[in-house]
């Protein structure tokens, strides 16, 4: 949706929103930022995120009125996927990628393996080169991406968050928002054991 407001039935409600970057994943921000809620007019008082994107960051969000759907999302027992598109600077060596693939060590723990995959590398500016990397972790660490990317030498210029377990960001546009369809949702609750 483009700013409309949502017509929201009675019921549980799970939407899916393409966060922008500037945006922060709070309900009230007292530094005055501009927030996930100010792009979901008319959703219900009790909708919650589902995990969060950084300020910079952009991309896939959930939010729900379904408390244990959301618990059992960010619970790490769970293993929910979350894939990213990390563009980069430079490009990474084999050993670097296979340093993310097994697990990188940061000062609070060593990370769970990553599924990492280069996409491709495009000119940046000066004629460096950036790498566009797709991450999936299971984590849902502070700036996880972002962390482990610094430990291994590569900054991160840009991060959109693409896919939380089956669903997908593709064709939402920014600061778009639509409902979960009933696969999506059925497939989510399957994945945490509630379907």
């Amino acid at each position: 949706m483009d700013g409309t407001p949502i017509a929201l039935e009675a019921g549980e409600t799970t939407l899916v929103l393409h966060k922008p970057r500037g945006y922060v994943v709070t309900r009230v921000d007292e530094q005055g930022r501009p927030t996930v809620f100010d792009l979901l007019t008319g959703a219900p008082s009790h909708l919650r995120y589902v995990g969060r994107l950084d300020q910079e960051s952009e991309g896939l969000l959930l939010l729900t009125t379904d408390g244990e759907l959301a618990h059992r999302l960010t619970h790490p027992r769970y293993g929910i996927e979350k894939v990213y598109e990390a563009t980069i600077e430079g490009t990474p060596l084999a050993a670097t990628l296979q340093t993310l693939r097994r697990g990188v060590p940061l000062e609070d723990g060593p990370t769970a393996p990553a599924r990492v995959t280069v996409l491709g590398t495009e000119p940046g500016p000066g004629g460096r080169v950036r790498s566009v990397v797709r991450v999936g972790i299971h984590e849902g660490r502070n700036r996880q991406v972002r962390r482990m990317f610094d430990a291994v030498g590569h900054r991160v210029l840009r991060l959109v968050r693409t896919e939380v377990g089956p669903v997908r960001l593709e064709g939402l546009p920014r600061g778009g928002s639509r409902a979960v369809d009933d696969r999506e949702l059925a497939a989510l609750r399957q994945a945490v054991g509630l379907g």
